[in-house]
């Protein structure tokens, strides 16, 4: 007898090629069978019968910001309902191991409580193999990967201090990302906008990929800039790549604010370029024409060089202020993604705070705040960065829609969320893949259903080097998902973001239900995924 049997299914196996009329058989958390005939003379312990809705490979989330939220919610319900059965963490440069510098978890944690969110747990891990043995400790519904984050080494080694790493700094740096993948990581990721990131030269950067190459893992970046600089920091990217000779990967592809929309064919131009010259690159995109991350990173890179206290200080201080606005309104800092200004700050909206004295703010705009205080708007965000111990995040409408269009329909292009928990998040959080099937599918026709579903399962399993993921075949992990083509949507908006999809109706992780008729079941059967 079979353990588990998906009949009476429209089978997309992950390749783009068309759905069949089939059954999936499961047996020990892996597919044993696909075979072509609705209703199969098999015995099965568990029978699902699909009713002709889609069978297809679990959803991989190439960029998750669950790292801490998996603690205390291991269900991670507003990413499982969307049908993701695998998340990828530790991006932009901030994973949560390794972690060895004295009283440093308790300063990481204030710098990326807006981004990561803030959490009671005890940091019991240092190594990477400790992070996810107490992941695996805690459980976890869907499964887990993990990129070394350059900026959690280069903290590491030299704070959050702006300088140059000297040649042994750099030396103990490379082998702390060494041993990162020598406990199972997946590879190395950047935020070359974020600090301590963004203090980097190409000297490091370069090195630290180095890193990857004997491995033949992904190095994964959000890139210098998306915006006025994009085209230098795209060139800096894909040149890692060929120096290092490492896979590359650039996270949540965009052209954002008014001089770049219009300009996506120019973008995946340079990514065919790219792959003329024999870099392996891919890309991944969430679905919408808005941003979102911690509402710190509008200020200069300056302001955070000497810590989450310090950074406090400069911000009470008017001298100091002063200077941040004039850095901030002249643009006056070469190559910094000023991203407030980028996005024009009645377009940046504040997404969570962490006391309920501010929780009024969540869903109004900089400027509206701005306005209703009658200050200017960086005094209202120094303000409220005060008030909240900078435990801030905002939503930045900086794209247009027909770039992210052109972008999705890029055959090299991922889906992966980017979503930030908590308060009034981007829509994202809970809706990105149920808007592809939707919108993108169902209503627009800009993608078939079967290459919307390789977007989402195949192809970041590639990108991701998760050889037993991703496609409907026998051999591989028994991660599926049981939706409705003609029912699926997003039901989370902006203004009403934390609302669950319909139409996603079961999920498997290893053959095991963590949806099971759209609800979760509060099974935890996620594996820490590694690379040996």
């Amino acid at each position: 007898m079979t353990d588990l049997i998906v009949m009476n299914a429209r089978v997309i196996d992950g390749t783009g090629a068309p759905w069949f009329t089939g059954s999936v058989l499961v047996d020990e958390g892996q597919i044993t069978s696909v075979v072509r005939e609705a209703t199969p003379d098999v015995d099965a312990e568990t029978t699902v019968d699909a009713d002709g809705r889609v069978v297809c490979p679990g959803f991989i989330d190439t960029h998750s910001h669950s790292d801490m939220r998996l603690f205390e919610e291991p269900t991670l319900e507003p990413k499982t309902r969307q049908g993701i059965t695998t998340e990828i963490l530790g991006q932009d440069g901030f994973s949560m191991a390794p972690m060895y510098r004295d009283g440093g978890a308790s300063e990481w944690s204030a710098q990326l409580g807006a981004l990561a969110g803030r959490t009671d747990i005890d940091w019991t891990w240092g190594s990477v193999a400790d992070y996810l043995d107490a992941v695996e400790e805690n459980g976890i519904a869907p499964n887990v990967g993990l990129f070394v984050g350059h900026g959690t080494v280069r903290y590491n080694l030299l704070g959050m201090n702006d300088r140059e790493p000297t040649d042994d700094e750099l030396a103990e740096m490379k082998e702390l990302v060494t041993e990162g993948l020598e406990d199972g990581a997946l590879g190395l990721s950047t935020g070359l906008i974020y600090t301590p990131c963004t203090y980097a030269d190409r000297r490091e950067v370069q090195e630290l990929a180095s890193a990857l190459e004997p491995f033949g893992r992904p190095f994964v970046a959000h890139v210098r800039s998306e915006g006025r600089w994009i085209w230098d920091a795209l060139d800096e990217f894909v040149d890692v790549g060929a120096e290092a000779d490492v896979p590359l990967h650039l996270s949540h592809f965009k052209v954002a604010g008014l001089a770049q929309q219009g300009k996506a064919s120019r973008a995946t131009a340079l990514i065919e370029t790219a792959r003329d010259r024999s870099v392996d690159l891919t890309v991944e995109q969430y679905p919408y024409a808005a941003a979102s991350t911690m509402l710190s990173v509008v200020l200069p890179p300056w302001v955070h060089a000497e810590g989450p206290e310090q950074t406090l200080e400069y911000l009470s201080d008017e001298e100091t202020r002063a200077r941040i606005r004039r850095d901030v309104e002249e643009w006056r800092l070469e190559g910094w993604e000023n991203i407030g200004v980028l996005t024009g700050w009645d377009d940046v909206v504040i997404s969570n705070v962490g006391t309920d004295e501010n929780a009024e703010l969540e869903g109004k705009s900089v400027a509206a705040i701005a306005g209703d205080r009658g200050v200017d708007p960086i005094d209202a965000v120094c303000d409220l960065l005060i008030a909240e111990e900078l435990a801030v995040s905002a939503v930045f409408h900086m794209m247009d829609e027909d770039d992210v269009r052109e972008i999705l329909a890029y055959e090299r292009t991922c889906v992966g969320t980017d979503g930030l928990f908590g308060g009034k998040p981007h829509p994202r959080v809970y809706g990105s893949y149920p808007r592809v099937l939707e919108t993108y599918v169902r209503e627009e026709n800009l993608l078939t259903l079967e290459e919307a579903v390789r977007k989402m399962t195949s192809l970041p399993a590639r990108a991701m080097g998760l050889q037993q993921k991703g496609l409907v075949r026998p051999g591989m992990d028994a991660d599926l998902v049981v939706f409705d083509p003609g029912r699926v949507a997003s039901n989370a908006t902006y203004e009403d973001p934390r609302r669950y999809p319909n139409g996603i109706d079961h999920v498997l992780v290893g053959g095991e239900p963590i949806v099971r008729g759209g609800q979760v079941t509060g099974a935890t059967p996620g594996e820490v995924l590694t690379c040996d």
